[in-house]
């Protein structure tokens, strides 16, 4: 069984795609005041974040989502966004906060991903995507992984069909009043990675860097550079 250890990591990272780390994009928009709020109805009614926000989310709600403070946005959507099929440790009803103890591991992870979206998509060329890096710090008692839940929990693939027995597991710890987990990278075996269960413990959320990384489907190489580069 997963064991409590007290943990306590700063500047870890979490890689966002810049396109969602800007301002409001109704905003931005030359249009009229009129118009903007109609369209700022319209996406209340259907985005996951704000549907969350407003108490109409029966898997997360405002009692434990941030308002208020800086990055409130960013850390409430890694929560009420969590794919149609979840992620290793979160199902498809609540999200998590996943972070790399180190920039590699969570490049790493991200790559993995994005070369899997072309992949599937059968698309050969090579694609450059921008993201932002979300740094934050962590401090408490999380749950770590021992033997075989090591071997069952951190299978590489098939993806999405490999996260059953590790959702099976947050889902139990969760409810039992789990902060998260911290277990090694599955696509960079010497990192660290965390999933925070607890928007509240998301400690002092702010912007790092922004990069570009650069992936295809047909090779494990990668570019990754500062945008502004």
């Amino acid at each position: 069984m997963a064991r409590l250890a007290e943990f306590e990591q700063k500047h870890t990272h979490r890689l966002v795609p810049t396109k969602y780390a800007g301002a409001g994009v109704l905003e931005s928009l030359p249009l009229t005041a009129e118009v903007i709020s109609d369209l700022s109805e319209l996406d209340a009614a259907t985005n996951e974040r704000k549907i969350a926000e407003a108490g109409k989310n029966a898997a997360i709600g405002p009692s434990e989502l941030l308002f208020g403070v800086p990055e409130a946005r960013i850390v409430n959507a890694a929560f009420s966004h969590p794919g149609p099929y979840g992620a290793r440790f979160n199902g498809p009803q609540r999200g998590a906060w996943y972070a790399g103890f180190e920039l590699e591991t969570s490049v790493a992870e991200v790559a993995y991903h994005r070369r899997r979206f072309l992949s599937d998509g059968r698309i050969h060329n090579r694609y450059t995507y921008e993201y932002t890096d979300f740094l934050a710090d962590f401090a408490g008692r999380f749950h770590v992984l021992e033997g075989a839940e090591r071997e069952s929990c951190l299978q590489p693939d098939p993806v999405p069909q490999c996260y059953a027995a590790s959702q099976s597991l947050a889902n139990k710890l969760l409810f039992e009043g789990s902060n998260g987990i911290v277990y090694p990278s599955v696509r960079r075996p010497a990192g660290t990675c965390i999933a925070c269960f607890r928007p509240a413990l998301v400690f002092y959320p702010r912007r790092g860097s922004q990069y570009q990384l650069a992936v295809e489907a047909t090779t494990d190489a990668i570019e990754f550079r500062p945008a502004n580069s």
